[in-house]
């Protein structure tokens, strides 16, 4: 999830651990301790994209890290304390353990999803929530504020805090009721329209649990689709995206290291192109922020480039020109109005 809602959840943690006797001490730390698993994008400054995004959401997500990491932090703030001894070392390192263990519990729900039993090659995605999800996020974060203007030893304190954890964890447990409801949709739209796949997988869009987006697999190509709960016409329209199979081969026998990377980080859902310098890989797990058939709109995309010594390879941006014109289009499509489009197809 993002770095806000994070804070909020380790802010609260820390509050049902500590709250009591250390008052909004707690709810700091929690909140510091619950950010703390996303410091593994600092990768990023000493490596490439690909090694970063290899990292991302694994050790430092893992219990591992929980059980080595919660004990030094505990002792850390205790130290800090240590005149007022409001709490012991074992104390703060259990408020330590529970808001480094929530973090990727949450994260699990993400289509991203996280290594939390690392070492072993396992990673957990649910894809029921977005990574920003305000309806999630935001009462949860006026509760907890609320919590902030009373007494530790006062009861309403608690009361908003207990609130905020039930509401959050009623909207997420919901919001996997409302995957398993958009799978059948779009499994019976795939059936209606003969399209025979292979693999199926679908995720909540942009901010919202109501408009879902869908990537299909066949032998030779995706399909790309989305639904709202909105919608009033329940056809669904997939654009089709060829897989290339001639460059995949060409890329198995010559690129070998390279592409054995991103289709393990990628779990086998990519397209590939040629270019001048090389290839870009398009990373199919997390749609497209467009609404319309665009390869280069899908959200991660390499572009690898081998006419350099050693090859360099660098993650894309997503068009940020289109991005206001996209949410835009984003809230018209939750509400269930489609922009006419056309199903034919495919990579340039």
């Amino acid at each position: 999830m993002d770095s806000l809602t994070q804070i909020v959840l380790g802010a609260a943690v820390g509050e049902v651990c500590l709250g009591k006797k250390v008052g909004n001490k707690a709810m700091l730390w929690g909140a510091i301790a619950g950010t703390i698993p996303d410091l593994d994008v600092l990768v990023n400054i000493f490596t490439d994209d690909l090694t970063a995004n290899e990292m991302h959401r694994g050790f430092s997500h893992s219990i591992f890290f929980c059980l080595i990491a919660s004990p030094i932090l505990g002792w850390l703030i205790h130290r800090l304390y240590r005149k007022k001894q409001e709490a012991s070392w074992k104390e703060w390192g259990m408020l330590s353990f529970w808001t480094f263990f929530t973090h990727p519990l949450l994260d699990a729900h993400t289509t991203w999803g996280t290594q939390l039993f690392w070492p072993f090659d396992l990673r957990l995605a649910y894809k029921n929530i977005n990574v920003i999800d305000p309806i999630y996020t935001l009462p949860f974060l006026l509760l907890v504020i609320l919590a902030m203007f009373f007494k530790r030893e006062k009861r309403m304190r608690r009361i908003f805090v207990w609130t905020g954890i039930s509401l959050s964890t009623i909207y997420l447990l919901y919001t996997v009721f409302i995957k398993l409801h958009v799978d059948g949709i779009f499994k019976a739209e795939l059936h209606r329209q003969e399209i025979a796949y292979d693999r199926l997988t679908h995720q909540p869009t942009l901010l919202n649990s109501i408009l879902w987006q869908a990537t299909v697999e066949t032998y030779d190509a995706y399909y790309v689709g989305v639904y709202s709960l909105l919608d009033e016409d329940k056809n669904i329209e997939f654009w089709r995206y060829d897989k290339n199979l001639p460059l995949r081969e060409i890329l198995v026998n010559d690129y070998t290291p390279y592409f054995q990377r991103l289709t393990k980080l990628s779990d086998g859902w990519f397209l590939m192109e040629s270019m001048d310098s090389g290839f870009v890989f398009r990373d199919m797990r997390f749609g497209q922020i467009s609404f319309e058939s665009n390869p280069e709109d899908i959200v991660f995309a390499y572009e690898i480039n081998i006419m350099q010594e050693p090859w360099t390879i660098r993650q894309l941006d997503p068009p940020r020109d289109k991005m206001k014109e996209v949410i835009g289009e984003l809230f018209d499509r939750i509400k269930g109005i489609k922009k006419p489009v056309s199903i034919e197809t495919g990579l340039p």
